[in-house]
């Protein structure tokens, strides 16, 4: 989510639950001189709307060099979330496709996503390319149920523009297919290689001689430490509850593993209730709220008000994905010196402390009835290009799930930096939920419950009762059966 979640955003660079290609990350990553959210409702039922406009000379000839079709001096229609990675890297795109093949790209950034485009969706003009992310996203599972995304197959298939001798879908992460499956069918490309955590300051930790704590009963001592000096312990993003979500199912992951990670994105009936380590969990969150280790008043804040008071020195921690460094820049102080830190562990975890939550996010669409639908395919093939994917890591800050698709002169902050110095040496140690996407329903459910948690208006069995009611509520959607994770 930029804030992708608020931005949040939000990934995974792996779909089967198996870390990324290590080899190809870390390679590219040197390269760089490194070893570098909550929703809205949209639609409750999309119009399906008549046979989308059609621009004068809108198909051209499908070649290898042109295997969508796409029509020189067409328009380009083109929408992209407006949060923590900006929309400066979506201009220079536009500005290189259109001198490639002189179309004529119209942009629009904007956090408001399903305001900005419901109306468009339901009116069956929707625009031909969509960065669908943020708090106010649209549900892709709710589109992707009214056939309202084009099928992606066809540009994973089609030739790199970097080595036409190979398919789009050979010089991805892998995961990244995965996260972009709906029902089966790869209906979106999720663009950004993410991972999420903790984050403090390097400069506060310094002056107080705190030590980035590895375990929960360290990281409370930290809290509690910070709280004696006058300082919050943890902030979080208490209007947008996906952030704080994060916290619990990375919790949940790293001490039940994997198969506690499948068992919720694969909606079995003890996901939750009668899971001991998901109550464990969520009881190591809910003591930081009974110990009055929260941030005063993070409750009340958005991403933006509670992450700036965590740059001004009043909490120790924040969660969030990487997006965080560039979406805080102008209010983070120079020599904050900005750290991420993987998820404490609980006792008796079944994963290591450098396991993270990471991979692919930020996801792009293409609609089904969008009036220049071979412009918005072509728009993606060359996302996926190491020269755009070389101008996203100049303009926002991050890597994209291209392999080794970022020029060695580029260097990213040192925020960014250190998360991915975290995620080599989390090597194979990556997980990823994929039941956000999946089931939009379920996750602002249990995000809800959450919300409730933090302020003290549910118990931490509660918590579970609703999450589980949440799951057992989406086993009844008929693409469950198409969504499964091994």
């Amino acid at each position: 989510m930029g804030s992708t979640s608020a931005h949040g955003e939000t990934g995974t660079g792996t779909g089967s639950g198996d870390g990324p290609g290590r080899r190809d990350l870390i390679k590219r990553s040197a390269a760089l001189g490194l070893i570098s959210v909550p929703t809205m409702s949209f639609l409750t039922a999309c119009a399906s709307g008549g046979d989308a406009p059609k621009a004068a000379g809108a198909k051209a000839a499908v070649t290898k060099e042109n295997p969508f079709g796409l029509a020189k001096g067409t328009k380009l229609d083109v929408v992209v979330f407006k949060g923590g990675f900006g929309d400066d890297y979506a201009k220079a795109w536009e500005a290189a496709f259109d001198k490639k093949w002189g179309t004529s790209s119209t942009h629009l950034g904007t956090p408001e996503i399903t305001g900005k485009l419901q109306t468009r969706f339901n009116g069956g003009n929707p625009p031909d390319v969509v960065d669908d992310s943020g708090a106010q996203k649209i549900k892709l599972d709710v589109l992707a149920r009214s056939s309202q995304l084009a099928d992606l197959t066809p540009v994973l298939d089609a030739p790199s523009l970097d080595d036409p001798n190979k398919k789009v879908r050979d010089l991805l992460i892998p995961g990244t297919v995965e996260q972009g499956m709906q029902g089966g069918k790869c209906v979106s490309l999720n663009y950004v290689y993410t991972v999420f955590g903790f984050w403090y300051s390097g400069k506060l930790f310094k002056e107080k001689g705190w030590t980035p704590p590895k375990t929960w009963d360290e990281f409370l001592d930290v809290c509690t430490k910070a709280k004696d000096a006058g300082i919050g312990g943890l902030a979080h993003q208490g209007k947008f509850p996906y952030y704080i979500n994060v916290v619990i199912m990375d919790l949940i992951a790293k001490k039940g593993g994997l198969d506690a990670m499948k068992a919720i994105d694969n909606l079995e009936p003890n996901a939750f209730e009668g899971s001991a380590v998901a109550l464990a969990a969520v009881e190591a969150l809910y003591e930081v709220v009974e110990k009055g280790l929260l941030m005063p008043g993070t409750n009340g804040l958005t991403h933006t008000e509670s992450q700036t008071a965590w740059n001004q020195y009043k909490a120790a921690f924040i969660p969030s994905g990487s997006w965080l460094e560039n979406e805080q820049i102008k209010q983070t102080p120079d020599d904050f010196d900005m750290r991420f830190l993987p998820m404490p562990l609980l006792p008796d975890s079944a994963l290591p402390f450098e396991a993270i939550r990471a991979g692919a996010g930020e996801p792009f669409i293409v609609p089904e009835q969008a009036a220049n639908k071979p412009g918005g395919l072509e728009f993606i093939r060359s996302m996926l290009s190491r020269e755009w994917s070389t101008i996203f890591a100049q303009q926002a800050n991050s890597l994209t799930v291209v392999k080794d698709g970022v020029d060695p002169g580029v260097k990213l902050r040192p925020g960014t930096q250190s998360a991915v110095a975290a995620l080599k040496e989390a090597g194979a140690n990556t997980f990823n939920y994929l039941y956000p996407d999946w089931y939009s329903e379920m996750d602002s459910a249990i995000q809800d419950a959450s919300n409730e948690l933090m302020a003290k208006r549910i118990q931490p069995k509660e918590w579970i009762k609703r999450a589980q009611a949440a799951v057992n509520k989406a086993a009844q959607d008929p693409n469950a059966k198409n969504n499964r994770r091994s």
